[in-house]
């Protein structure tokens, strides 16, 4: 097999470090040539540029770049090229790699998204923010069927279930599915279990104590109010083409299932793999290929007791708060995003409660008016949502 040339975006974060991890096991496999960074840690950037040997580094944070030289220079890199600004990574994206990790969080990975899917890249996609705010964008960048291969463990059980089947994923296809629905798990997050009252006084610090997975502040945030299992739900029905209706949640604590299909004939496919985002990483590099080794498989000769409860929609909203978003209109979901981000910052700087989150949200989502899905649409809803959401935290 050929060794692929790979850009990772992200690289400091908690997928980009796992995905070095990945690569430099594989040497023969993969070699990265560009990294890019937001630039809060630029000595940690120039390190992984070092040991990498890549030809082209990219920081969001221009202020970074003097710092950033000097850790190059001081590591024997100073050859490495660097881009910075807020459009670095969207350039470094669509320089033609053979493969994209787009491990950016947020709504400002759609760029990146749309720079590599228009290079011809493949897209290993952890960067959900960018397919829930520019669904058609990101569809009408693609320039091949099979370009994009989810990072989320939920979608990429989903994709390895799928080949269980007959499903055809090619746009705008018409043809014979066996799929019934698809059943995203969901940990539950560090509070599962609880009543809608018994949230009120839940502090960040509780909040980032997920109890499975170890992620960003703000996708663990997202976790714990299971926005994330929303953004998701919005994710799988644009990658998968299942209709949202047929996509359903279920809290499985142990986060070894990871997601599962049903067919039409009472058959599910499920994934099970401990909880170690190394393995849906290695498959979005290697699709359609897997590496050998990546991470221990379960322990069969271990009793163990798996278990699957429904969602309390009451206490947790978000996820029927996703549906009637996709539901709404095509910017719908892309203000569901952007106002979430603004409230997930206001709740770890301590200026709102936790139930703040979720209903401020709701509160943007009712104000919102239905536009087109053009870029500028797209992008002029999320400036909207996030001014929108700043006046209702104004008042929290």
């Amino acid at each position: 097999m050929s060794q692929r040339t790979v850009t990772l975006l992200g690289s400091t974060g908690s997928i980009g470090t796992q995905a070095i991890d990945v690569v430099t096991r594989h040497p023969e496999r993969f070699r990265v040539t560009g990294l890019s960074a937001g630039g809060a840690d630029p000595e940690a950037l120039a390190h992984q540029a070092a040991v990498l040997g890549v030809t082209t580094v990219a920081i969001a944070d221009a202020r970074s770049v003097p710092r950033l030289r000097e850790a190059l220079s001081g590591r024997g890199a100073a050859d490495v090229a660097i881009l910075s600004g807020a459009t670095a990574a969207t350039e470094l994206a669509g320089r033609g790699a053979d493969v994209v990790l787009n491990g950016i969080t947020g709504s400002v990975g759609l760029g990146p998204t749309l720079a590599a899917l228009a290079a011809g890249s493949t897209l290993a996609l952890a960067n959900k923010e960018s397919l829930v705010v520019g669904g058609a964008l990101v569809h009408a960048a693609m320039v091949r069927d099979d370009q994009i291969v989810p990072v989320d463990s939920e979608h990429s059980a989903i994709a390895q279930a799928l080949r269980s089947g007959r499903h055809d994923l090619r746009r705008g296809s018409t043809g014979a599915t066996e799929v019934r629905r698809l059943i995203l798990t969901a940990s539950g997050g560090p509070f599962r279990g609880r009543m809608r009252d018994e949230l009120k006084p839940v502090t960040p610090q509780e909040a980032l104590a997920h109890p499975t997975w170890s992620m960003g502040p703000v996708v663990t945030i997202n976790s714990a109010t299971l926005m994330n299992k929303g953004l998701e739900l919005i994710e799988a029905h644009l990658l998968f083409g299942v209709p949202a209706a047929d996509i359903q949640v279920v809290v499985h604590p142990q986060s070894v299932v990871h997601s599962m299909v049903e067919f039409v004939d009472g058959s599910t496919i499920a994934q099970a793999s401990p909880p170690d985002m190394r393995l849906p990483i290695a498959l979005g590099l290697s699709w359609p290929d897997r590496l050998d080794p990546v991470v221990p498989p379960c322990d069969w000769t271990t009793a163990t007791s798996w278990t699957f409860e429904p969602l309390d929609e009451e206490a947790f909203p978000a996820v029927a708060l996703a549906r009637a978003a996709l539901a709404a209109s095509p910017t719908h979901p892309a203000v569901y995003n952007a106002a979430n981000e603004e409230c997930v910052a206001a709740f770890l700087a301590g200026r709102i409660g936790f139930l703040d989150i979720v209903d401020t949200v709701a509160r943007v989502l009712e104000r919102h008016e239905a536009s087109g899905a053009g870029l500028a649409e797209v992008l002029a809803a999320e400036t909207w949502a996030r001014t929108t959401a700043q006046e209702f935290l104004a008042r929290v």
